[in-house]
Parts: C-alpha cells; structure tokens; sequence
C-alpha cells in the first residue's frame, strides 16, 4: 500500500491545524496575537494624545489608562481565556485511543504498534500511521538525551526525558502527511531528526498495520534480491538492523535483537530514510548505503567504501522490495 503525495506532506505549521488539539493551540495563537496588537495599539494612541499639541495628557492618565486599566483589562481577560483552553489540552488519556510507543534517540524515531493478534510489537522508524478521527495516544521516551516530540499541526510540543514516559493524545481530522519534528536541540544532527505522521481512513490503516505485523516477503531465489539478501547477511548489517523474516529463516539476518539502527522489516513502505533526510527509493537507498554522512552529517552508521557497485545496487533492490 502506498501513500501519494499530499499538499500537506511538507507544511510544519501551527497555523494550519489538521486536529482539535492543534485548532485550541492555533486559536489560543490568535487571540493572544489579537490581543497583543490591541495592546499596542492602546499604548500608541495614548502616546500619540501625550506628543500632540495643546493641552498634554496628565500623567496620572497615563499611568492608570496606559499602566493599569488598559493592561489589567486585557492581559486578565487573555490570562482566564488561555488557562480555560490550555486546561482542555493537559488531560491527555489513554481510554479508548489506539497506543503507540515512541522512542526518540540520535537521531532518529522508533515507533511500536502492540500487534493487534497478540503476537510480537510491530517496529518501524521515523513514520506514525494513525487512523482519521480516532484518538491516538503517544508514550513519549527518550534512549538518549532530552529530545522533544512536535507535530505542529496535529498537536503541542512535549519533552522526551530519559527514563520517563510522558503522554500525549492526539487526533487527525484530515487525511494526509504531516511532519513532524524534534523540537529541543539534541545534537549535530538535530535539524535531520524529522518524522512523518501519516492520516489515513481507518480502513487503510487496518490493512497497513496487519501487513506490518507480518514478516519481510519471500525473496525469489537466484536474482538481484537474493544477492542483496546474501550482502546484507554478508556485510554483518544484522549487527544493527533488525528484518523479521518469520520462522523458515536463517538467524543470520534475523535474530530479532538488533536495534542499534531502525528495524528495516517493511523499510520500502516509508515514505523517507534518515529520519525525512532523503525520499526513500531504490536510489536514495544505495546512497545512503555508500555513505550516509553525504545526506546526514554525524550518522552513526558507517559509510561502506569498501562495497562493490553490483553489491551496493543489490542490497538496495533487496531492501526497496521489503514492503
């Protein structure tokens, strides 16, 4: 299953909001822009009257328009307002909403579905699947450093603390991808660590997350897959990634441990590699394979200088096909 281009797959805005949780924080942005511009505006009128010709304003006007009424009116009335609808926003629950581990980490996202048939979490990296019009509840961690989870258009921002869990509840309205991005400085590669939220009915989102429960496919014995198969084996990348391929399998490539680097069990269905650093593609996969410090600076994964062009082409064919 495939997600097409949406006009929304590039807007990181706060001011476009997609959910209820993200319309309450756009409004509270308005009026409290609103309501600053009226400020100002007061103030100037009143210095205006001060500059003027004739008779000047008293300073005691001054003092209780511009330093006391005019403030208190305003800032107590946006005060009662932004408290009454910040307080709709910091009840996060977990009732009756679709659960989804996030894990935040140098500097890239793992994401965990609980399997809906029982069997083991359904892992993927840098991407969330969630269904329109359904709550979805975040449990938001950090393996590293502080690091902070942000969809502007889908929510508010919530820190990622090592060794603690905070909660997050968010909803889609509108089918599309949204982007999301760390939002506290976490280190070189902080501007690279995005991810994507993809809104789509709950009938698709049904189909998706059963087919990722599923093992990686069958390769085709003898063809350009199956060498790649054999690099991945044969470049020790199980040391780091993970690609379930059920129980018929060597362990070679399926140990299920490896979790250094994102699991790759489904990596051709995601939408981009590197954390929104590259389209995912046959192409971009063999170049971030050859050295992924070109596309993303600081990586911890190694370049591989030493891969012939026929093995580095395979290995990409193999995990492009994993879908």
């Amino acid at each position: 299953m495939s997600v097409s281009k949406s006009p929304t797959e590039w807007l990181q805005s706060a001011l476009h909001p997609a959910g209820p949780d993200a319309a309450v924080i756009a409004q509270l942005t308005w009026i409290l822009f609103i309501g600053g511009t009226l400020l100002f505006i007061g103030v100037m009128i009143l210095c205006a009257m001060s500059l003027r010709g004739g008779r000047p304003v008293r300073p005691m006007v001054w003092i209780v328009g511009g330093g006391v009424l005019l403030p208190l009116v305003l800032l107590s009335a946006l005060l009662v307002f932004g408290t009454w609808r910040s307080a709709q926003l910091s009840q996060p629950t977990s009732q009756h909403a679709i659960k989804i581990s996030v894990i935040a980490r140098m500097w890239w996202w793992e994401v965990r579905y609980t399997d809906p048939a029982g069997g083991e979490d359904i892992v993927l990296a840098n991407e969330i699947r969630v269904p329109l019009g359904q709550p979805v509840y975040l449990g938001l961690s950090s393996a590293d450093v502080i690091h902070s989870f942000w969809v502007p258009a889908l929510a508010g921002k919530v820190d990622m603390v090592p060794g603690r869990v905070h909660g997050m509840s968010l909803q889609a309205d509108r089918a599309g991808v949204y982007r999301a991005q760390c939002a506290e400085y976490c280190g070189e590669q902080h501007a690279r660590m995005a991810l994507h939220v993809v809104a789509q009915s709950p009938a698709e989102f049904s189909a998706w997350l059963a087919a990722q429960a599923r093992p990686a496919g069958i390769v085709v014995q003898g063809g350009e897959v199956e060498r790649g198969r054999r690099a991945f084996d044969e470049q020790r990348c199980a040391a780091c990634h993970t690609i379930r391929t059920g129980p018929n399998r060597s362990a070679t490539s399926d140990n299920g441990v490896a979790a250094l680097g994102p699991d790759l069990t489904h990596v051709g269905s995601r939408l981009y590699l590197g954390a929104g650093t590259l389209r995912n593609g046959q192409g971009a996969l063999a170049a971030w394979i050859a050295d992924p410090h070109v596309a993303k600076p600081g990586v911890r994964m190694p370049a591989s200088a030493d891969m012939d062009g026929a093995t580095l082409r395979a290995l990409a064919a193999y995990l492009e096909q994993l879908k």
